[in-house]
């Protein structure tokens, strides 16, 4: 049985979906908190992941609180994600890797990856995370 990987945030956020790292550093950009080198790196890395792999929007549009895994298969996807885990850790933001086995029912599979139902956590903390707008 494959290892599924995935890097999402370790709290919910308000609607109880476990946000993935890209959506995390996205949400950033967002609201106006990179800075410019981090936005370059930002905007550079997701074209090159937008060219190297497939969005399943509409898995997530029919489910959402579906979660992109990637398959062990794709290491090669790996490599930027230092340079978001760095944008993160410089935001306060936290972001953890998680693997399993069994991430879910699987909505959608690729080569590079799952996107899956997650099963219902009954240990999910009740904190919810948030960041209000940036203030300039």
């Amino acid at each position: 049985m494959p290892t599924y990987v995935r890097y999402q945030s370790p709290v919910p956020d308000r609607r109880g979906r476990r946000i993935g790292i890209f959506g995390l550093v996205n949400m950033l950009a967002s609201r106006g908190y990179l800075t410019p080198a981090e936005e370059r790196f930002r905007r550079t890395t997701n074209d090159w992941y937008d060219a190297a792999y497939t969005n399943p929007a509409t898995a997530y549009e029919q489910n959402p609180h579906a979660a992109s895994w990637f398959k062990p298969t794709a290491a090669h996807l790996f490599e930027p994600i230092p340079g978001y885990l760095k944008i993160l850790a410089a935001h306060n933001l936290p972001c953890e890797r998680y693997t399993s086995t069994t991430p879910g029912q699987i909505v959608y599979e690729d080569d590079h990856q799952v996107v899956v139902v997650p099963p219902a956590d009954l240990t999910a903390p009740t904190t919810i995370m948030w960041l209000r707008p940036k203030v300039n």
